[in-house]
């Protein structure tokens, strides 16, 4: 029997500059190998800020994919910078629904799909899965990832509001809510005590093997013998749930004690979409010639610079305790030390430590980085920073995940016939 899913994703190629971007895109690619034939629902590629070509042809053949009229509101609708508040409510893509919404009706009538499948961060995306579930009664899988609502987040009320209020529908109306790390699913299961936990599902992101396979089969150039330990973080730079104020207070003060230097030490922040607050930053603390801030790169020329590392950061606050960067999973494949600035008793750290690495400090703790980091530049120098095994790395794969959906789905649509 002919199994299809309509999948719902603003992240999705051509777009640039977000990890997430692989979720949607491997699971469009791996689940036609597990009987589920895809169609896929997002954005004009207009609505992305960044776009680029490289990821195109990882869409499968048999995917089909409809591009519906969506607009940014802060670079399309503002006026002098500014605009209406309810014109970014749940999110500045709300546009997205007036059309999704009849286009993914056009694909339902073609298709027939038995499951459909949103994703967020981008609320809108389960907005439009929800108006698409109650017209047609097709069962929903919500894809939370993370919490999408907090006591103080998102910080504008109505914004939050909002958001609560997707959050009751996806509980109400959904089939089931899938997250991506154990704290998540807690969160919900907490908060919704009086629903079926197993109605919150763990699915956790990862990597492609297909893509570190091409990078490196496609090495960069070596690098001197002696040049500087290169400390690579790929990925966005939040002021908030990845603030390196304490990393770069830290940075001095180990340049002060002469710990380390431009000739020994350079950390690369790559694609941090935050560069002009990053440089004031490093000015401010004398740091400029330690750090690098670098362009984006397109998503596999990123993965031959992971694999050309000598070390790979990540910086996660103690408020995304619930969360884990999409990125660790890659870092965990890349096979290079990392070094992690993470609450110890989040997701992030717990997913580290069951992977046998222990290179953790608190990102708040411009102290704590300082003895972590030294310790970290150690144990690299001495060739004894800890690694995932092979076996512990290959569990992470994305084909491993688009299994679990797959069975998932087949869960679903079990359900709705008996």
């Amino acid at each position: 029997m002919v199994k299809r899913v309509l999948m719902i994703a603003y992240h999705y190629p051509p777009m640039q500059g977000s990890s997430g971007i692989q979720r949607a895109l491997r699971f469009s690619q791996h689940l036609p190998d597990y009987g589920w034939e895809v169609s896929v629902l997002s954005v004009h590629p207009r609505a992305y800020q960044c776009s680029s070509g490289d990821q195109m042809a990882d869409i499968g053949a048999g995917v089909t994919v409809r591009r519906s009229f969506a607009l940014d509101t802060s670079r399309h609708l503002a006026w002098r910078g500014r605009y209406p508040g309810w014109l970014a409510l749940p999110d500045r893509w709300i546009s997205w629904w007036l059309s999704a919404v009849p286009a993914g009706l056009a694909l339902i009538r073609r298709q027939r799909p038995d499951v459909i499948w949103s994703t967020y961060p981008i609320a809108t995306a389960h907005l439009i899965a929800l108006s698409l579930h109650r017209i047609s009664g097709i069962p929903w899988v919500a894809d939370q990832r993370d919490p999408m609502s907090d006591s103080d987040y998102p910080a504008e009320p109505r914004a939050r509001r909002l958001h609560e209020w997707i959050e009751d529908k996806i509980v109400r109306h959904s089939a089931c809510m899938v997250c991506t790390t154990p704290g998540a699913q807690a969160t919900y299961r907490a908060r919704y005590p009086e629903t079926d936990g197993a109605r919150f599902r763990l699915i956790e992101n990862g990597y492609d093997e297909g893509n570190f396979a091409a990078a490196e089969a496609s090495p960069p150039a070596p690098r001197p013998a002696g040049a500087a330990f290169r400390l690579l973080h790929s990925g966005i730079v939040y002021p908030s749930e990845r603030d390196p104020t304490a990393l770069f207070t830290a940075l001095a003060r180990l340049r002060q004690d002469g710990a380390l230097g431009p000739a020994t030490f350079r950390l690369v922040l790559r694609a941090t979409g935050n560069d002009d607050y990053l440089r004031a930053m490093l000015e401010r603390d004398a740091i400029a010639d330690l750090v690098e801030l670098a362009p984006a790169l397109p998503y596999r020329a990123a993965l031959v610079e992971m694999l050309a590392a000598d070390g790979l950061l990540l910086l996660q606050a103690a408020n995304c305790n619930a969360q884990i960067p999409a990125k660790l999973y890659e870092y965990l494949r890349a096979g290079k030390p990392i070094l992690a600035l993470t609450d110890p008793a989040g997701d992030s750290a717990a997913k580290l430590r069951a992977c046998g690495i222990d290179t953790i400090a608190r990102l708040d703790s411009a102290a704590d980085i300082a003895h972590g980091l030294k310790r970290f530049l150690t144990l690299s120098g001495q060739a004894r920073a800890p690694l995932a095994g092979a076996a512990t790395v290959a569990l992470q794969s994305r084909l491993a995940r688009s299994v679990e959906l797959a069975r998932l789905f087949d869960h679903v649509i079990h359900q709705e016939e008996t």
